[in-house]
């Protein structure tokens, strides 16, 4: 079997086009890149941004519809056992509209906001989390965002309104050998007079097996007129050479429409083409910088769940006579869901209200979001199993057949794990914050640390980064946070103190500043390689991102009247906990086994620990590691259904 047909790249190289993809310029403030840089601006945030009086109506009004949906022709533990979402569900949600909450009512959409379209997904996704995901692949990466920001009004006329009502959309990016990794995209495009004739496999295309239309990524060569590039086609996917081969089965998710694409030939007009040649991944990432919210929203709905069964069960069931929830070691467990899911709910209202008003730049914010929701949702998910015993490792078919409650405690632990590894895994999403939290110290020293830049373009660097040191770091070395006065008015009388969690937010961002450059001063160009120190120094800015959200949130919500008591208690729960893994996290910075852990990582690569794995059996069938992705004509049934 011929080996995958990747295009081989250097290191450098993948660099460079990640680095083309990314938006260079901040035409807006951020909250988090401010945080970032020892800048803690509250008033980005606070007071908490609020949605239209109007864009509020239609969204509860969708929401109370939707809602009834979910409780009446939404079969959960069919689409688990059966493995697959019913014809008749899929099209009662285009009947209800589901598939247009984020296309304007002008194509025949819904027109949410993106606060409401959140607020959906959290409900469906709590229904099935298949859903949430289908629905989420279809708008967030699907079709609609990206005719929406890059495409042609004749694009927009031609697809929105189909997006809207009839046909479901998928986004295809990944492939067999390639994964965050897209420098090596194998995938072609090559021009054909008017059009553009595609080859090449697509690896787990969510919602690929039933979709209609297809966002596809694909290398147009440079030639004579042609700037190539990765680039965006809109891809009808009933077109002639384009096979589903397979329907992909995962540990969760059971009901995903995911599968492996083939492109044979495949003619695409140019006219489908989204934005100019070699536009095609910023138009993925953009498409992203709002899209990644899906996945927390759908996150902060499992942790609403995890609540409730959490507090009806452990109200019931009892040990050594008294309720389990009353024990410390289960209680904190239901203490740190509840105040996890307050928070994780802050960052993603406080992340898609920004969105909706377009006033500042929320690339980092929804990434945080991202990182944050999509590792707290799965703890928050183990602990339910944990709290719920062996009933939690015990299916929810199971538990009915012996006369129990049905609760798919097991079930929501292996649905939400995907969501580490989708839209961007942890790891990946750590570089790219970290990389974004760095740019301010790049724009102004990478040159010192470029060893292709000539001396000159040091000297020059050189100059520009003195400057800007001389004005950023004094400005660290004190703030509003030493003032034990400073944020008041989150201490209001009757209510828990908030204002010292937000004083520590803004002594901590001045110390992940500092943190930062003596890390770009010590190890320089080498800082790329510290993932790890990289990492904790994201997780450090998604936790004070999280305690500001939620104290912001909570007083907003007391001065609404709606539960202001309650939204203080678990506002400064979640703060508490917090401060504490931040401190964890600032200590790990310095004090670490990451150079250990390297030497030992070295040793397994070179079998040095082989005898280790001696006693086992290796239970895993025959075949290659990475499947052969040679293009050619399909030789397996088309396994597409697309459902009308």
């Amino acid at each position: 079997m011929s080996a995958p047909s990747v295009r081989p790249v250097s290191e450098r190289e993948a660099r460079q086009v990640a680095e083309a993809a990314r938006e260079q310029d901040w035409k807006k403030p951020s909250f988090a890149k401010e945080l970032f840089l020892g800048r803690f601006r509250l008033d980005l945030i606070h007071p908490h941004p609020s949605p239209a009086v109007e864009d509020v109506r239609r969204g509860e009004e969708f929401l109370s519809k939707l809602r009834d949906f979910c409780e009446t022709r939404i079969d959960s533990a069919r689409i688990e056992r059966e493995a697959q979402i019913p014809d008749e569900t899929i099209d009662g949600l285009k009947e209800l509209g589901a598939l247009g909450m984020k296309i304007d009512t002008k194509y025949g959409g819904l027109g949410l906001t993106q606060v409401y379209y959140n607020k959906a997904l959290a409900l469906v996704g709590s229904a099935s989390p298949a859903i949430g995901a289908l629905l989420s692949a279809h708008q967030s990466i699907g079709v609609p965002q990206p005719l929406k920001l890059f495409g042609t009004q004749e694009q927009r006329d031609t697809f929105l309104p189909r997006c809207a009502r009839t046909d479901i959309s998928a986004f295809l990016l990944t492939e067999p050998d390639v994964g965050s990794d897209p420098a090596r995209l194998a995938t072609l495009a090559v021009p054909d007079g008017d059009d553009y004739i595609l080859d090449g496999v697509k690896l787990w295309t969510t919602n690929g097996v039933v979709a209609d239309l297809l966002v596809v990524m694909a290398r147009v060569p440079r030639s004579e007129g042609h700037k190539g590039g990765i680039t965006a086609f809109v891809v009808e996917a009933a077109s002639e050479g384009v096979t589903v081969e397979n329907r992909n089965a995962f540990m969760g998710l059971r009901g995903l429409e995911n599968g492996v694409t083939r492109f044979h030939q495949v003619r695409v007009p140019a006219a489908h083409r989204i934005g100019p040649e070699g536009a095609g991944l910023k138009i993925a990432l953009t498409t992203l910088n709002t899209g990644r919210l899906s996945l927390p929203a759908m996150c902060v709905g499992a942790g609403k769940w995890c609540l409730k069964i959490a507090r009806e069960w452990s109200t019931v069931r009892e040990q050594w006579g008294r309720p389990i929830a009353r024990h410390e070691a289960v209680g904190s467990k239901i203490a740190f869901i509840a105040a996890t899911t307050f928070a994780l709910e802050a960052v993603v209202d406080l992340s898609s209200q920004m969105a909706d008003e377009d006033r500042n730049d929320i690339r980092i914010e929804a990434a945080l979001a991202k990182l944050y929701g999509s590792e707290m949702g799965w703890l928050m998910a183990d602990e339910l199993v944990q709290i719920r015993g062996g009933r939690g490792f015990e299916t929810a078919a199971s538990l009915a057949a012996r006369g129990e409650r049905a609760v798919p405690a097991e079930q929501i632990l292996r649905d939400l794990r995907i969501n580490r590894i989708f839209e961007g895994s942890s790891e990946i999403m750590h570089l790219l914050i970290a990389r974004e939290a760095v740019d301010a110290h790049l724009s102004v020293a990478g040159d010192l640390i470029d060893p292709e830049k000539t001396l000159g373009d040091k000297a020059r660097a050189g100059a520009r980064a003195g400057g800007f040191y001389a004005r950023w770091l004094p400005k660290l070395v004190t703030g509003p946070g030493q003032l034990p006065r400073t944020y008041a008015e989150f201490h209001p009388p009757g209510h828990r103190d908030l204002s010292g969690h937000l004083r520590f937010a803004e002594r901590s961002s001045r110390k992940l500043a500092r943190s930062t450059f003596y890390a770009m001063s010590r190890w320089q160009g080498r800082l790329e390689t510290k993932q790890g120190f990289l990492g904790r120094i994201v997780d450090i800015g998604a936790e004070l991102f999280a305690i500001s959200a939620a104290c912001v949130r909570a007083e907003a919500l007391r001065a609404e009247g709606d539960h202001g008591t309650e939204a203080y208690q678990l506002a400064d729960a979640f703060c508490r906990q917090s401060r504490i893994r931040v401190e964890e996290l600032f200590g790990r910075l310095w004090t670490n086994t990451d150079e250990l852990d390297r030497k030992v990582v070295s040793s397994v690569m070179s079998g040095a620990y082989e005898w280790l794995e001696r006693g086992v059996v290796d239970p895993s069938g025959e075949g290659p590691w990475i499947a052969d992705a040679t293009p050619g004509p399909s030789k397996a049934e088309n396994v597409h259904r697309p459902v009308h």
